[in-house]
């Protein structure tokens, strides 16, 4: 007799309780049936704007057309060999692209299966090149759930419970959020603190930064800061790795978000919107560094698939012909807009910031500025009664971060944003 169940069958609370690890946190409760674009409907039917995007994965939108139809093409004559094993030219055209969109070069690619695998490998990458064991990260960072990620993840305890002990040789120092009173000649200072007393620059094999924090509640590095961190980098033979998991591929305006400062890095890590959909992510960086480990030292049986390389190759193409920078520009400013105004008719909405495209507004109690977690919260589970899906952020998850397909149409925008602002008008009222 056969065991098989349709979707439906297993898609009730009560089910997923039984059969899922309780350590997957759920945000939304329902079950996704189908999504198109930028809308996604639940098993009751139910359509809702999805403005997390799978957490920044989906900058081209669900099941969009030229990806759906490349990773059609190549089911049809390769799913998997390992390129360790045998090599494949999808890989390949896709390390070149890559390397071509990344400033500086010569550069090279290592391509891998997750967000959190990128960061591990530029880690080892620069140990290997360096020959020095420190890593520095910042407080408010979210670089994944593997051991060493956790050990450079400071955005909430919740991530690393009682999964200790964690990586030696790491260190953090605060992360500029000014509006937190942490300026940027501030955490330079904490920075030079952890040079002076914990570590020795000689010591350092690298420094990694997401220019926007992601979990960290969307909070945008500021330019003096970054540009002075490419130069301590420099003068100490650093590795700097600019973490682009979640602000990469358009989400804040441009390629990567780097680009806002003019800086150079020396690793970027990629992930999420690669992909468009599948699991897929990068390291890229200058040629002299990437080659620094010897075979056999980097690599992965998934790393690259074939499938999630022509899914990539088509984000790509839809990035060029579809002209989806000029698209996230077009949704900043209607985003900024929209935000800024909310922010003035409602002091509970603290800051409004986010380079680009990536967005967010900051819940607080008036009297204080003391975040409010519980509004937050409110606010998102009212939107979703409404139609639409957001996700907090924040390491007192009083953040709410926009995270819309780039290639949204207008209308459905500007209808996600007024359903957000209908539901503070009723929080805070």
């Amino acid at each position: 007799m056969s065991t098989t169940k349709t979707v439906s069958e297993f898609a009730t609370a009560a089910l997923r309780a039984q059969h899922v690890a309780r350590g997957v946190a759920e945000t939304h409760p329902f079950f996704v049936a189908r999504a198109e674009g930028t809308r996604v409907w639940d098993t009751e039917g139910r359509e809702y704007l999805d403005f997390i995007g799978g957490i920044g994965v989906l900058n081209t939108g669900h099941r969009h057309p030229r990806v759906v139809e490349a990773v059609k093409r190549q089911l049809d004559t390769l799913m998997h060999t390992c390129f360790q094993v045998a090599s494949y030219d999808g890989y390949v055209e896709l390390a070149a692209r890559l390397n071509a969109l990344v400033a500086g070069g010569p550069n090279k690619t290592l391509l891998l299966s997750t967000g959190v695998e990128a960061t591990e490998n530029a880690v080892k990458i620069a140990r290997a090149f360096t020959s020095r064991p420190g890593v520095i990260a910042f407080n408010g960072a979210f670089h994944g759930r593997t051991l060493m990620g956790l050990s450079l993840t400071a955005s909430s305890t919740g991530y690393k419970q009682n999964f200790g002990p964690f990586a030696s040789e790491v260190y953090h120092t605060p992360f500029p959020y000014e509006y937190r009173g942490v300026s940027s000649a501030e955490a330079l200072k904490a920075l030079q603190y952890v040079f002076d007393a914990r570590v020795m620059p000689s010591q350092v094999a690298c420094i990694i930064i997401e220019p926007q924090l992601g979990e960290g509640g969307f909070v945008p590095a500021p330019v003096q800061f970054m540009r002075e961190l490419r130069r301590v980098c420099t003068a100490h033979g650093i590795v700097l790795i600019i973490d682009e998991i979640q602000t990469g591929f358009g989400r804040t305006g441009k390629m990567w978000a780097y680009e806002h400062y003019g800086i150079e890095p020396d690793l970027v890590t990629m992930a999420k919107s690669l992909g468009g959909g599948l699991p897929l992510s990068a390291v890229v960086g200058k040629a002299a560094i990437m080659d620094a480990p010897t075979p056999g030292g980097l690599g992965g049986t998934y790393a690259g698939n074939p499938v999630a390389c022509a899914a990539a190759l088509a984000v790509l193409d839809v990035f060029e012909n579809e002209h989806v920078l000029a698209q996230a520009e077009r949704q900043a400013a209607t985003t900024a807009a929209a935000l800024q105004a909310l922010a003035r008719q409602h002091p509970q909405i603290g800051d409004v910031r986010g380079l680009g495209a990536m967005m967010a507004i900051e819940i607080v109690k008036p009297a204080d500025l003391s975040p409010d977690m519980a509004s937050a919260g409110k606010i998102v589970d009212l939107a979703r009664l409404r139609g639409l899906l957001l996700l907090k952020s924040g390491t007192a998850k009083n953040v709410i971060r926009l995270l819309p397909p780039l290639t949204t149409p207008p209308d459905e925008l500007t209808r996600g944003l007024d359903i957000l602002a209908g539901a503070c008008r009723e929080v805070f009222a």
